[in-house]
């Protein structure tokens, strides 16, 4: 495939969606055409499938069903979005995908980790980004203080202190369970000097990307 694909991780409240928009600024000066997407969405479909997941309403949601919803939004996003934007050459970012799933539905709810990891190779058709951005804030008070900034919590934000924690744990793994793709990026200090650890991680990742780096 002629283009990049970038994701972000980490737990809610962690600046994820910041970054992705001063990333993706970034690269648009460097010439780069370059496309931002979130999970679950961007699509018709996706978009009233995302609804669904986030209601506070939906308390009676099973875990199995969250999982395939999510599955089902992913799907439809890759193949309407995701792999024409590759194809295109476009470097595309995404807050979110399928490590995301691995932490919030395997670790968190406790579904088995071996079906998620089939199921996340289905709705992709195997595909996997060239780099993952692991935000993290060491901070759990600032980190609920962001997400009550942000409003209404919604049903996964309401899920309980325990399977945060869990959810937590399983993004701080991601690194040494995949050192050749994830980076480690801590946001506790200024939103100025985290963009520009972004931005070096990226340069020194990507040979594509780092050619034209100042």
């Amino acid at each position: 495939m002629a283009g990049i694909f970038i994701t972000f991780e980490g737990d809610d409240g962690v600046g994820k969606s910041t970054h992705v928009g001063v990333l993706a600024d970034s690269l648009r000066s460097m010439g780069f055409d370059v496309l931002c997407l979130r999970e679950p969405g961007n699509t018709r479909i996706g978009e009233a499938l995302r609804a669904l997941l986030l209601d506070a309403a939906n308390t009676e949601m099973a875990d199995e069903c969250e999982l395939l919803i999510y599955e089902a939004a992913r799907a439809q996003m890759v193949r309407e979005v995701l792999l024409p934007a590759l194809d295109a050459g476009k470097v595309v970012i995404c807050d979110r995908f399928t490590d995301s799933t691995c932490a919030y539905q395997a670790a968190g709810r406790g579904l088995d980790a071996g079906f998620v990891d089939a199921v996340n190779a289905f709705a992709t058709d195997g595909l996997r980004p060239d780099l993952t951005v692991l935000m993290e804030l060491p901070d759990g008070a600032e980190r609920a203080r962001r997400i009550q900034e942000r409003g209404e919590a919604d049903r996964l934000e309401l899920a309980g202190e325990g399977f945060h924690e869990r959810v937590s744990r399983a993004f701080r793994s991601l690194p040494d369970a995949h050192p050749e793709r994830v980076v480690r990026i801590a946001t506790a200090d200024d939103a100025e000097a985290t963009a520009q650890r972004v931005l070096d991680a990226v340069c020194a990742r990507i040979p594509e990307i780092g050619g034209r780096c100042g």
